[in-house]
Order: structure tokens, then sequence, then C-alpha cells
């Protein structure tokens, strides 16, 4: 089931998208049994929203060997990695990536989110993790480099309004299609050149891993999103370009990349 939220002439809504392009509107939130209103509406009709707004992105560094190497920034850590993204940071498909002022050094990093469901993760083992997950959906973990490296730590690189593009929907039963979320193709190109290309079999620590992990530390909540780390080939990105981050089973996440713009609303349109 492909979990959407979506804004139409009735104001915002949560909607499941359908193979024939239609969205079902669905009554308040998808967690537990999903309750449908009637309406329906084309996709061509409506905009699609990030799938949905977290109480926090938690991320994880260094989880692909690649990209540690690329970084340069010595050995792969021995426990996963973990930093936050502000609910603020969120954006949906379609919404502008926008740069900070004189910065020049911003990268995509494109990631495998997983999205908490409603019975939430407080100390759980990794066996009990996957009763935790409501589904999958598609992340661009942004980071301006200069900050990252000059900080130390990495919640200004990270944090910035438009840094943490969410969509386009959630899946909920990657097995309906007869994929696993252990073994999926993730890609990101910008403007049509190949960046980055790898398998989220190539994670070094698994989705139940991060899950069981995270929750030792902090309390998941229903719609928190786990960013699970991203493959190598990230690299700089420009306004007036487009990034395309693609993973096989949950479609792509796109988004135009833009100069700040000071009036914007925080976070987009979200």
């Amino acid at each position: 089931m492909r979990i959407v939220r979506f804004a139409a002439p009735s104001g915002m809504s949560f909607g499941v998208l359908d193979g024939d392009g239609q969205v079902a509107q669905i009554e308040g939130h998808p967690f537990g049994t999903i309750s449908f209103t009637g309406q329906r509406f084309p996709q061509a009709d409506v905009r699609l929203l990030s799938p949905i707004l977290p109480s926090k992105v938690v991320c994880v560094g260094k989880n692909y060997a690649a990209h540690v190497q690329e970084m340069d920034t010595g050995d792969a850590p021995e426990e996963p990695l973990l930093f936050l993204k502000p609910s603020t940071s969120v954006i949906g498909p379609g919404d502008a990536i926008r740069i900070p002022p004189g910065s020049t050094n911003v990268h995509h990093e494109v990631e495998l989110a997983v999205v908490v469901g409603a019975r939430g993760a407080r100390h759980v083992s990794s066996a009990q993790a996957s009763s935790s997950v409501f589904g999958y959906t598609i992340g661009n973990d942004v980071t301006e480099r200069d900050m990252q490296a000059g900080d130390g730590q990495w919640t200004r690189a990270k944090g910035f309004d438009s840094f943490c593009p969410l969509g386009p929907w959630i899946e909920t039963d990657l097995t309906a299609q007869g994929k696993d979320a252990a073994d999926l193709e993730i890609t990101c190109t910008v403007d049509g050149e190949l960046r980055q290309s790898g398998r989220t079999s190539q994670l070094l620590f698994d989705v139940p891993t991060l899950v069981s992990y995270i929750s030792g530390v902090m309390t998941l909540l229903p719609g928190d999103v786990v960013l699970t780390g991203t493959p190598s080939g990230v690299g700089p990105i420009r306004p007036g370009q487009r990034v395309e981050c693609t993973i096989e089973g949950l479609g792509t996440l796109t988004n135009t990349v833009a100069g700040t713009d000071t009036a914007s609303t925080a976070g987009g349109a979200r």
C-alpha cells in the first residue's frame, strides 16, 4: 500500500495511491485501521507533500563502507553513528532544496528512510524491530560540507530548512512487489547524471539493528523517520539543478535546487 499526504482544494489529507493513479482519501492519520472517506482524486489533480511530518528525523552516518572511504574521515564506526535533523528541515517531492547564503558546497545524499509505526519503539530488540516499522520512503540527507567539517558536529550542516526531502510516498508492503528492504537498489542522479549507485544490502548496520539501537537511546514515536545512511558518490548541487533519488520498489523523489528565499515559509510546503 502506498500512503501519501496530499494537498487538494479541500485541504491537506492522507490517502492511498492505487495502481490506477487515483488517490483515495482516508480519515485522520494512516496508523492503525484505515478508514476511507469515499473521496477520490486523480493524482494529477493533487499535490503530493512529504508523506509524513515526523517529530524527529534520526540519521545514521558512515553506514556504507565505500562512503566512509570517499569521505576520508577515519574507520567505519563500531556502533551506529547517530545525529538528528529537525522537523523543519523536511520538505516534499517537487519542493526546492535551498542553498544557504554564500554556500558553494552543499551535497546530495540519497537514503532509505524508515517510517516508524503506531507502536513506536522503545528498547526493542532487533527481532522485535520489524513490528515497529510502518513502511519505507526515500530521503535525501542534504549536507553543507564546509560547515560539517568546520563545526566538528553536524547539526548546522544537516539542519537547514529544506535539507530533508522525503517522499514521494510510504510503501507499507514491499513484499507484495517481491522486494525486501534488506536488498534494494538505490541511486541518485543530478540533471540526469548518475552520481550514486548502491544497494541497501551494503549497509554496515541493517534496519532491524538501527531501529533497535536507536530505541535504546530515545523513544521513536509514530511517524518518526530513520535515515539509514548513504552510498558513495555524494557530490555538490547548485541552484537550477534537478536531483532525483530513486530506490527500487519505492519510486523516485525529485527536487529542484534553488538559492535561499529569506521570505519563504520554514520547511517549504512540506
